[in-house]
């Protein structure tokens, strides 16, 4: 019989086109395929900011002896101890860092806290800003702020079915004498925190890329222990998140901290924040 010759050459050249095809096969292969799309689709893009600043030094000398009357009675190594503040203890100073002080006067005390949070999103569908935008939004559903009146449904004007809201009529009352007020105290608002009218807790314009305001009055009706007011201003930029918190207690149980006061010298250090982050 005869036999047919061996040919090595065909015989690498079939090696060869299988080795091809298997090649082939891999290339067109779910795990490279998502490879592929994952570099064709872009991330979202990082937040503004990849540090933050030293938080016991963000707050200028002069704004801490407005907002600390009663350190500058105090010998000078005290004094300087007070402006100095606390750190807070974080576990990463690059995500979040915080800075506290307080002062003592013979007419109140008064505490202070600085915190800075940086958000990241570990979602690279999402940006650091929108993550940080939806923190905030928490934070501020959490404040639980008063929902404004509607202004057209004061006025007996159309209100939010679209259906004209009938004028009311004053309905005659008797007087009634009411009981006077004791010095030193706040005339009630009606408002749960017992601000005063037009400065309720509210979402503030012009600040960062979100803010708003809390003000809360605590320990009316106690009888034994001083009111004490807190106010605290959040705002945002960018994909950073900062929350000042300003309290008075009065030494006296009948002083009721100036709500007003308060807020301004809170806002204000905000706008200081908002320039010092943003710079």
């Amino acid at each position: 019989m005869q036999r047919k010759a061996y040919v090595p050459g065909l015989a690498a050249l079939l090696v060869a086109l299988v080795a091809g095809c298997t090649a082939d096969t891999a290339t067109d292969g779910s795990a490279t395929d998502s490879k592929a799309g994952g570099a064709k689709s872009s991330a979202a893009a990082p937040g503004k900011y990849r540090t933050l600043r030293e938080p016991c030094g963000s707050v200028e000398r002069s704004t801490l002896k407005d907002l600390l009357p009663g350190a500058t009675e105090l010998p000078e190594d005290q004094r300087q101890q007070v402006y100095r503040g606390t750190a807070s203890v974080t576990y990463d100073t690059d995500r979040r860092v915080g800075c506290r002080w307080k002062a003592d006067a013979p007419d109140a005390s008064h505490r202070l806290t600085v915190d800075f949070e940086r958000v990241v999103s570990y979602d690279t569908g999402v940006s650091d800003d929108d993550r940080a935008q939806e923190v905030f939004a928490k934070k501020q559903a959490a404040a639980a702020l008063p929902v404004p009146a509607d202004p057209r449904d004061e006025k007996g004007q159309e209100s939010s079915t679209g259906t004209p809201s009938p004028p009311t009529t004053p309905t005659p009352t008797t007087p009634t004498t009411t009981p006077s007020t004791p010095a030193g105290t706040e005339t009630p608002s009606g408002t749960a925190t017992g601000t005063p009218d037009g400065l309720e807790p509210r979402v503030l314009d012009g600040l960062g890329d979100g803010a708003f305001i809390d003000d809360v009055l605590a320990g009316a009706g106690t009888g034994s222990t001083a009111r004490h007011r807190t106010v605290s201003v959040v705002f945002r930029t960018s994909n950073v998140i900062v929350t000042i918190v300003y309290a008075e207690q009065p030494a006296l149980t009948t002083g009721v901290p100036d709500s007003k006061e308060l807020q301004e010298k809170a806002q204000s250090l905000a706008r200081e924040l908002v320039e010092q982050v943003s710079g």
